[in-house]
C-alpha cells in the first residue's frame, strides 16, 4: 500500500514573486521586465482558458503521439539482478518519452509556449539549445505554425551535434553558432537573452528548461508535468500502485520536474535527480553537477545553485552530454534539494557511456546521453533494492543524435 499524501503540499510553488523558498525570481534588464510581466499575464490567462488547454492536448495526442508508453525493462531487470543479493533486485521501468515526435520530451513545453506566443501576437521565435533537442522541437513547431525561428547554439555543441543542426536547418530554422565562453549551452542562453532584449516587440523567447526568470520555470514545469501525470495513471493501471522511486537526469531539469511534480506530495515515492558527474566531482571544471558541487547565485534571470569560483564567477561545466553541461539548475530543483524532498546524485561520463551501450544491447533502446546518466544510477541502485521495489526512470530522449559522438569516445571508426 502506498502511504497517504504528505501533510504539506510541495506542489503549490512558486509564490507570487516567482520564488521557491529563496530560489527563482526575476533578475532581468529593465527593458525586459515589461515583456516578462506580459508573458506571465498571458500564461495565467491561457491556463484559465479551456480552449487553450484543449488545443495543447490535441497537439500532444495527434501530433506528438502522447501518451508515451510505460515499459517494463525485463531484460535490464534480470541483468541487474545477477549482482543483487539472492531474491533481490528492483524492477526497472521506463517512461518512454524518447518516442515523442522529435525524439525527446522538449516538444511538450515547446508546443505550449508556441501556442502562447501566438496568443500574444508574436511574429518570430527564438530559442537556445545544447544537445539540439529543444532547438529541433522549436524549429518543428515553428514549421507547423509558419513562424520564423532562430536558434542560438554554442559552437562546441554545433560541432558535436551535427545531426540535430541539420534537422533544424531542414525545418527552416536559422542556427546561430555562439563562440563566447565555452561555446556551450550557457553561452547560447546568454546570447538568446541579449537578442531578446533588443527585439522585445515582435519576438517570443521559447526557453527549453525550468530555468530563466519567472514565469518560465513554472510554465515549462506545468507543460512537462504531462509526463508524470501519464506515468502515474499508467503505473496504477499496470501494477495497481505507485512506483517506489523515480529517477531522472538533471541538466536544467525540465524532464525531471515533469516526472517528479505530480508525485511530490506522495510520501511513499522517493525521487532521485542525476546530474552530470563528468570526469568526477573532485575535479574543478570537470563536471556539471551544480547541486552536488555548487552554491547559490544568480544566472539567467533567477537565483539557483550554480558552479562558481570563490569570487562568484561562473565556472564552465563539463559533460559528455551536450544537454547536461549547464552550470546551473532550475530553481525549483534547488528548493527541493535544500528541503530534502528530492535527492540529487551524479553519474560520470564513463558510467553514462556504459549505460548507453548496455541499454542498447539489452532493451533494443538507444538512449540519449542525457537519460543514460539516469540509467547509470538505476544500474547502481537497482541491485541494492528488494525484488518488489519499482524503479521508474524517465527515458527522456533517444540517442540518434549521439551515436557519432559516442562512436568517437569509444574509438569506433564509422
Amino acid at each position: 500500500m502506498n502511504k497517504p499524501l504528505l501533510a504539506n503540499s510541495f506542489r503549490t510553488g512558486p509564490d507570487a514573486n516567482g520564488r521557491f523558498g529563496t530560489f527563482g525570481g526575476r533578475y532581468v534588464a529593465e527593458t525586459l521586465m515589461p515583456l516578462i510581466l506580459e508573458v506571465e499575464a498571458a500564461y495565467k490567462a491561457a491556463r484559465a482558458d479551456d480552449s487553450f488547454e484543449a488545443e495543447w492536448r490535441r497537439l500532444l495526442k495527434d501530433y506528438v503521439g502522447r501518451p508515451s508508453p510505460l515499459w517494463f525493462a525485463e531484460r535490464m531487470t534480470k541483468h541487474l539482478r545477477q549482482s543483487a543479493p539472492r531474491g533481490g533486485g528492483a524492477q526497472v521501468w521506463m517512461k518512454r518519452d524518447e518516442l515523442n515526435h522529435t525524439g525527446a520530451h522538449k516538444i511538450n513545453a515547446v508546443l505550449g509556449q508556441i501556442l502562447l506566443a501566438r496568443r500574444m501576437g508574436k511574429k518570430r521565435i527564438i530559442a537556445e539549445t545544447g544537445a539540439g533537442q529543444h532547438g529541433v522541437a522549436t524549429a518543428t513547431a515553428c514549421a507547423l505554425f509558419d513562424l520564423p525561428c532562430t536558434v542560438f547554439m554554442g559552437a562546441t555543441d554545433v560541432e558535436r551535434q551535427q545531426p540535430n543542426v541539420f534537422r533544424m536547418k531542414l525545418l527552416g530554422a536559422e542556427v546561430v553558432p555562439v563562440t563566447s565562453g565555452a561555446a556551450t549551452l550557457k553561452d547560447a542562453m546568454n546570447e538568446a537573452l541579449r537578442h531578446w532584449v533588443a527585439n522585445v516587440t515582435d519576438t517570443y523567447y521559447c526557453i527549453g528548461t525550468v530555468a530563466g526568470p519567472h514565469p518560465y520555470p513554472v510554465m515549462v514545469r506545468d507543460f512537462q508535468s504531462v509526463i508524470g501525470e501519464e506515468a502515474r495513471a499508467q503505473m496504477l493501471e499496470a501494477t495497481g500502485r505507485l512506483p517506489d522511486t523515480l529517477v531522472a537526469a538533471i541538466g536544467g531539469g525540465s524532464n525531471a520536474m515533469g516526472l517528479f511534480h505530480p508525485f511530490l506530495d506522495d510520501a511513499s515515492v522517493a525521487m532521485l535527480g542525476v546530474e552530470a558527474g563528468g570526469h568526477g566531482l573532485q575535479i574543478e571544471g570537470g563536471h556539471a553537477a551544480s547541486l552536488s558541487g555548487g552554491r547559490p547565485g544568480v544566472l539567467h534571470g533567477n537565483r539557483t545553485y550554480l558552479l562558481q569560483d570563490a569570487e562568484g564567477q561562473i565556472l564552465e561545466g563539463h559533460s559528455i552530454s551536450a544537454g547536461l553541461d549547464y552550470p546551473g539548475v532550475g530553481p525549483e530543483h534547488s528548493w527541493l534539494h535544500e528541503i530534502g524532498r528530492v535527492k540529487y546524485v551524479a553519474a560520470t561520463d564513463a558510467q553514462a557511456l556504459n549505460a548507453f551501450q548496455l541499454c542498447s544491447r539489452l532493451e533494443g533502446i538507444i538512449p540519449a546521453l542525457e537519460p543514460a546518466h539516469a540509467l547509470a544510477h538505476v544500474m547502481e541502485l537497482a541491485p541494492t533494492l528488494p525484488a518488489d521495489h519499482i524503479l521508474l526512470m524517465n527515458m527522456c530522449g533517444r540517442g540518434d543524435k549521439d551515436i557519432f559522438a559516442v562512436a568517437k569516445h569509444l574509438g569506433v571508426t564509422l
